[in-house]
């Protein structure tokens, strides 16, 4: 689990981009769980040379979906093994339902940001 440490949030309008980690941190293999400052957590994957992130909790249970797999740009959840599209949280196996919030990703200076 890595925390948000290095915190940069900077308000434009109705935006607030915020640090997640540095690209190096995130697994090729894995996703990585991540708190934010507000005690948000969300889950980080590094698929095909992108990076792309989604809530943490999936929609199904109260499972961490940081704790699942990625195949073929899907989080698969360890309790049921539903899943999601990771770029755009939509359900794509059962017993998943309901989408799960994702968010554009983007690299500066090898650290990733989201907007919220």
């Amino acid at each position: 689990m890595t925390d948000a440490a290095i915190v940069m949030i900077t308000k434009r309008e109705d935006e607030i981009v915020q640090t997640l980690c540095r690209a190096e941190e995130v697994p090729a293999d894995e996703p990585l769980r991540v708190v934010l400052p507000d005690d948000h957590a969300v889950a980080v994957y590094r698929w095909e040379g992108g990076f792309y992130c989604t809530d943490d909790l999936c929609s199904h249970g109260e499972a961490s979906l940081s704790e699942g797999f990625v195949e073929e740009g899907q989080i698969f959840c360890p309790f049921h093994m539903g899943s999601f599209c990771i770029s755009t949280g939509e359900p794509r196996a059962a017993p998943c339902s309901e989408p799960i919030r994702a968010y554009a990703v983007t690299e500066r200076d090898g650290v990733l940001l989201i907007e919220r």
